[in-house]
């Protein structure tokens, strides 16, 4: 199969299998990692200084890569998306680490993403590997930024949310598919080009023409939901990820991301609480997407402590790949102390 660009396509259904449990241990290790840089100060902003860096992070360890790559492709990967004077360099900047990456994996394969890519028996070239990689990577990390920006915002001002954590009635899973029902990190996928003349919604459509799939329209259309203030819990039948045999091969590393660091976080900031009115919170939409720019918020600051041995071992020895069977992983299960749930924290319960 190729792609519009040319580039072989690995069947997406012939994808590697992903381990939810080692992408846990990815998220929560790194959501420690970045909690721990301003934890002692008792505020912080979740978009700038947490949002905007876990999923590159976590992201950069599934494809194989050094911890030391990490911090420099979250600012790369932000400029890039942004637009700026300095995006054309950002790119080139991402270019050659994903080329390095490629000749690296070459020479010494791993359990890994792209590893992966490399002996797949498209057989893809070099240059097809690395499109493939930078795509995955800046896709995977901008609408995963968007997913736990937005779900935050969710958990920290709207009263109904609180209510029915109050009630028992909603879980995190439930707010993140609310989210990418009210709030999708892509609203518009742009580039698909019609290969013939046709007729959709009343609307003459000739070939050539190029379509913008209006994902966040879709979950509105008033014949699906007739009453946007109704819970769809349990419904997954959302086009976040849009539908069919083009859907979003990614879709459960971002769930699982969003999903896990947002309750690390949580149980990691006890008392979290906004530091803004919710109306004051300021928004960047453009054509493809709409995310809540700044989280200013505070909690009860960590005492000075030296750094857990536990999370010093886990920096020094990052875990076998999220895309590995997980068959050794298995056996092992986080021990410690019970911990309250986090929403309690949330609304002051004792």
């Amino acid at each position: 199969m190729r792609s519009t660009s040319g580039c072989a396509e690995p069947s997406p259904t012939a994808w590697p299998k992903v381990d939810r449990r080692g992408i846990r241990r990815y998220v929560v290790r790194h959501t420690k990692q970045l909690v721990d840089a301003f934890a002692l100060s008792g505020q912080a902003d979740l978009v700038a200084q947490y949002a905007e860096k876990l999923p590159m992070l976590v992201m950069c360890q599934l494809l194989g890569m050094p911890d030391r790559y990490g911090p420099h492709l979250v600012s790369a990967c932000l400029d890039l998306m942004k637009g700026s004077q300095t995006a054309l360099a950002s790119n080139d900047f991402l270019v050659d680490t994903l080329r390095e990456l490629v000749q690296q994996k070459k020479g010494a394969p791993g359990r890994d993403f792209a590893s992966w890519l490399i002996g797949h028996a498209s057989n893809l070239t070099d240059d097809e590997v690395l499109e493939h990689l930078r795509l995955v990577l800046v896709a995977a990390n901008e609408t995963t930024v968007n997913l736990i920006a937005n779900t935050l915002r969710m958990v920290l001002t709207d009263p109904r949310f609180r209510a029915s954590l109050a009630g028992g009635h909603m879980t995190l899973p439930d707010a993140l598919e609310q989210v990418l029902w009210d709030a999708p990190p892509l609203s518009v996928v742009p580039g698909r080009w019609a290969t013939g003349d046709t007729v959709l919604g009343d609307q003459p459509i000739r070939q050539g023409d190029m379509l913008l799939l209006g994902l966040a329209a879709g979950n509105v259309d008033p014949d699906i939901r007739s009453d946007l203030s109704v819970p769809v819990h349990g419904n997954r039948s959302h086009l976040a990820f849009s539908s069919g045999p083009h859907e979003c091969p990614g879709r459960d590393i971002g769930r699982a991301i969003a999903e896990a660091g947002i309750d690390t976080l949580l149980s990691e900031l006890p008392g979290l609480e906004l530091r803004a009115e919710a109306d004051e919170l300021s928004l960047t939409t453009s054509w493809v997407s709409t995310r809540v720019n700044s989280l200013p918020v505070r909690f009860p600051p960590r005492r000075a402590t030296p750094a857990h041995p536990a999370r010093q071992d886990a920096a020094a020895h990052p875990p076998a790949s999220a895309f590995a069977a997980g068959a050794r992983q298995h056996g092992q299960h986080h021990t410690g102390t019970a911990r309250r749930p986090w929403w309690k924290s949330l609304l002051k319960l004792r």
